[in-house]
C-alpha cells in the first residue's frame, strides 16, 4: 500500500426529505446569490425543481437559472454559466441533476475566477489559481460520483474532444442524496448509471499496487451490492431500499475511498471519452461495451491473479471449476452478461459505429501519453480494443 493523504470534505445529507435544510447548507458556505443549474427538465417533472425554488424563495435567496445542460456536458454550457455568474455577481452554484450537470458546474466554478476560456483547464493550458465558487448538489441520478469527488469531464463539439479536469478544490461543499429523487430516472439511464458505478470500481480495483487487501475488499463489497440490487431497481423503480443502496454505491465508487494507497488505471474511461465525444453516446453504455474488451486484452500471466480474485470474490465462481485462464474468461463473460441483463449494448455497432474513425479515436485517446497502469496502452493497443468492441 502506498502513502496517501485523505481529505473528504463534502458534507453528505443522505435520505428522504433531506432537502429541507437547503437554505442552511447554502448559507453555511456564504451563499447569497445562487446559480441554479440543471438539465433537460426532468427535475420539473419529478417535483424537485419546485421544492428547490420554493425553498430559495421562502428564504430570500436570490437566484438565476441555467437550464438545458446535456448528457456529455458541453463547454458551451460552462461558458454560458460563467457569463451568468459574472453578469449577476453570483457567489454560489447549486447543481440539481446527475453527473453531467455537476461536472459542468465544476467548470463554471473554476471559470468564474479565470480571465481566459474555461476550456483551457481541460486542455491543460491553465492551472486553477483563484478559489473556485462553492458548489452544492441535489443529486437525481446514481452514476458518476461527481457529487463528492474532485473531477469534471466536459465535451467540445467543435473539436470533438471530451476531456477531464481535476482539482481538490472542485469538490462540492455539500450533496443532498435522496433516493426518492431517482425513482423517475428512465430504465436506460438507470442501467447506464449502474454500469458507470461498476466501471469506476474496476478502474481502481484493477491496480498494479500490491498489498491493498482492505481496499480490494471494500471495492468488492461495492460491486457485490450493485450486482445484488441492480435487477431489483430495474424491475421495481420505486423500491427505496434498492435505490438507496445503488445511490450510495455510486458515491462510494468514486469519492476516492477506493483509490487511497494505490495506483489506479482509467484507461477504459479515456477510450470511452473519445467514443462519446464523437458519437454522443451514453457514457455508461459505452463502458458496457469497452470494459469486457479491455479485460480480454489485458488478461495475461501477470494480470491473471487479479482476475481470479475478481472471479472468486465478486462472481462466486468455483476456483476448481476450470483452469485459471478459463476461470478468468468466464469472469469476463459474467461481467458482460450482467451488463446485457440491464439491456446495455455489447458492441459499438449497436450505436451504428463502424471502423471509419477508430484510428482517430485511438490517436486522440493517447494525446497526453500512454494510458493505464494495470497494463500500459499505446495507440495500437487502444485501436485493437476498439476493434474488438465493434
Amino acid at each position: 500500500m502506498l502513502n496517501f493523504t485523505m481529505s473528504l470534505p463534502t458534507e453528505v445529507y443522505f435520505g428522504q426529505d433531506m432537502i429541507a435544510d437547503l437554505k442552511d447548507h447554502i448559507k453555511k458556505f456564504k451563499g447569497t446569490r445562487v446559480l441554479l443549474a440543471y438539465g433537460g427538465g426532468s427535475i420539473k417533472k419529478n417535483g424537485v425543481y419546485d421544492k428547490i425554488v420554493t425553498l430559495l424563495n421562502e428564504n430570500g435567496i436570490f437566484f438565476k437559472e441555467l437550464a438545458g445542460i446535456k448528457p456529455n456536458p458541453r463547454i458551451s454550457s460552462v461558458r454560458e454559466g460563467v457569463k451568468i455568474i459574472r453578469e449577476n455577481r453570483l457567489d454560489f452554484i447549486l447543481a440539481a441533476g446527475g453527473g453531467s450537470v455537476i461536472d459542468a458546474c465544476k467548470g463554471m466554478a473554476a471559470g468564474a475566477g479565470y480571465e481566459g476560456d474555461p476550456w483551457d483547464f481541460y486542455l491543460h493550458k491553465a492551472k486553477l489559481q483563484a478559489e473556485p465558487l462553492p458548489i452544492g448538489v441535489i443529486l437525481t441520478l446514481a452514476a458518476t460520483g461527481s457529487e463528492t469527488n474532485w473531477g469534471s469531464v466536459v465535451s467540445d463539439d467543435e473539436t470533438e474532444r471530451k476531456l477531464p479536469f481535476r482539482h481538490e478544490s472542485l469538490r462540492p461543499k455539500f450533496a443532498v442524496l435522496d433516493p426518492v429523487y431517482t425513482y423517475s430516472v428512465p430504465a436506460y439511464h438507470t442501467a447506464a448509471g449502474i454500469v458507470d458505478i461498476m466501471a469506476h470500481v474496476f478502474e481502481q480495483y484493477f491496480s498494479p499496487t500490491k498489498s491493498t487487501y482492505l481496499s480490494d475488499r471494500l471495492a468488492e463489497a461495492v460491486m457485490k451490492a450493485v450486482i445484488h440490487y441492480a435487477p431489483v431497481v430495474m424491475e421495481q423503480p420505486d423500491n427505496y431500499e434498492a435505490r438507496a443502496n445503488i445511490l450510495w454505491a455510486g458515491t462510494l465508487a468514486l469519492n476516492q475511498i477506493l483509490t487511497y494507497g494505490k495506483v489506479t488505471d482509467w484507461a477504459t474511461h479515456m477510450i470511452e471519452h473519445e467514443v462519446s465525444a464523437i458519437y454522443d453516446i451514453s457514457h455508461g453504455a459505452g463502458l458496457a461495451v469497452l470494459f469486457p474488451s479491455w479485460m480480454k486484452f489485458v488478461l495475461n500471466d501477470d494480470t491473471l491473479p487479479k482476475f481470479l480474485e475478481f472471479s472468486k470474490n465478486v462472481w462466486n465462481i468455483d476456483p476448481e471449476s476450470g483452469n485459471d485462464f478459463e476461470l478468468a474468461m468466464e469472469t469476463i463473460q459474467r461481467t458482460s452478461d450482467f451488463f446485457k441483463s440491464l439491456n446495455m449494448p455489447s458492441t459499438l455497432s449497436e450505436f451504428n459505429i463502424d471502423d471509419s474513425r477508430l484510428d482517430e479515436m485511438a490517436e486522440k485517446a493517447v494525446a497526453f501519453g500512454d494510458l493505464g497502469s494495470f497494463a500500459k496502452l499505446g495507440k495500437d493497443n487502444v485501436l485493437e480494443i476498439l476493434r474488438m468492441s465493434l
